[in-house]
Order: structure tokens, then sequence, then C-alpha cells
């Protein structure tokens, strides 16, 4: 199993938000993405978080905008007239990962209210992937369709940037008061923690750590997302908002 495979065919216009400098392209299936570059600040790790989040996120039937493996020919760099983007569209020549656009989608604010159950889900989740980029600030959440869709999960797993103790990451704990949802905590447990780890088995996290291209890893990291991550689902008490599991 993969995911889709497509070839970008045009450089559309860059999306300024952050430091990674993602962009909107156009694909050869006719389809319009959000371009995630392995060659920005973060590498392929950050590409890795996405699939491995994202993927998860969906199976546990939370809506992510689609993903696809993307392949990028160096040619559409050499005409882009901004030298910073030339070459970050040169340096990540190769696989990238394209996030489906959804056009006419806004930033989450106040306006829009998602259920209880889906707020608890999704701060549930940050906190399993200890996914610290859902704030106010950055909530990395579209409103699209009169629904909620969750975007941007580079910055989660970060413990795959220096490869600290398995133990350490099982309880690290979980800091959700600056979460766009921290109001949510006291729902957690009452609503959604015992069933949402109850549906996280090892073939489900073996399934989505198996979508990451393995040219993105180093040998043995599948083994080590697998054992991070059933190590921090064995220690719910550790991490889990609104109190003990």
């Amino acid at each position: 199993m993969s995911l889709p495979m497509v070839a970008a065919t045009r450089y559309v216009l860059p999306l300024r938000e952050g430091g990674s400098l993602p962009a909107v392209v156009e694909g050869n299936d006719l389809g319009t993405y959000v371009i995630k570059f392995r060659g920005a600040g973060q590498g392929p790790k950050a590409l890795v978080a996405e699939v491995i989040v994202g993927e998860l996120f969906r199976r546990l039937g939370l809506r992510v905008p689609e993903l696809k493996l993307i392949e990028l020919d160096p040619a559409i760099g050499k005409s882009e007239p901004d030298f910073e983007i030339q070459e970050l569209l040169i340096r990540s020549a190769g696989l990238n990962l394209a996030v489906d656009f959804l056009p006419g989608s806004f930033g989450y604010d106040a306006t829009f209210s998602p259920g209880a159950k889906l707020r608890a889900e999704v701060l549930w989740l940050d906190a399993f992937t200890a996914n610290v980029d859902r704030s106010w600030r950055n909530p990395n959440l579209l409103v699209w369709h009169k629904e909620l869709w969750m975007i941007d999960h580079g910055a989660a797993l970060y413990f795959h940037h220096s490869w600290m103790p398995a133990e350490r990451f099982a309880t690290l704990p979980f800091d959700y008061h600056d979460h766009v949802f921290a109001d949510s905590a006291s729902d957690v447990l009452a609503a959604v923690d015992e069933p949402l780890a109850a549906r996280i088995t090892p073939q489900l996290l073996t399934e989505v750590i198996a979508l990451v291209p393995g040219e993105w890893l180093t040998e043995g990291d599948r083994e080590r997302y697998l054992e991070y991550l059933l190590a921090r689902l064995a220690n719910r008490s550790a991490w889990v908002p609104g109190g003990t599991a």
C-alpha cells in the first residue's frame, strides 16, 4: 500500500506562511495541490510526520485533505525569478508531499463551532502525537463546505529529530493550555479517551507508517516509529489532557 503519485507540471504561487515556503502547484492529473518540500528547513522528517499523523487522523474519522506523493522536476525551479524559491525548488527535486488544495476554504475561527466530540478528539490526537502547532496563533484548521479539516502536522512527532529515548517520549506530558481546543480537556476523558485508544492498534499504526516513502527514512525508522507510538499509547496517564487516564 502506498500514497497515490502525481508529477508537478506548474508552480502556481508560494504560500508565505511559516518558514518552509509551501506552494500551490498543478499536477499531471489536473489537480491542484499544496506542495510540502523535502528541501525545506525541517527536511524530510516534517513530511514523515505529515504522512503518519495525517493518515492516522483520517483513518480515525477526522477530515484531512488527501495526501499524495509528488515528483518535482528541477527544471520547474529554473524559471522562478525569486532566488529563495528557485533554490528551494531545485533543492527539493524528486519526491515531495502534495496536499489536496481546498478551494474556497478559510481558516478556523470562533465563528465556526465544531461539535464537542470532534474538539475533544483533535485535542487527544494532538496530545498523542505531540503536535505542538495547534494554537490560536496558528490553528492549522480549515473550514470547507461547513466541515472542519486538519492540516499541517509537520511539527508533530518531534522525538524523531533527536530520537530521544522511547520511554521518555512515552511519558512526556502534553501542555494543552495553549491548544485551540484547550477548553475541551474536560470532555477528553469522558468521551474520547478509551474509544480512541482502543482503535489505535499495532496494525493501524503499521499501516500508516508503511505509507512513508523509504527514501525519507533511514534503516530501522519504521520500527522506531511503531515502538515510540505504542509506548506512548501504553502510558496515557502521563499525557492525556484533563487528568489521569
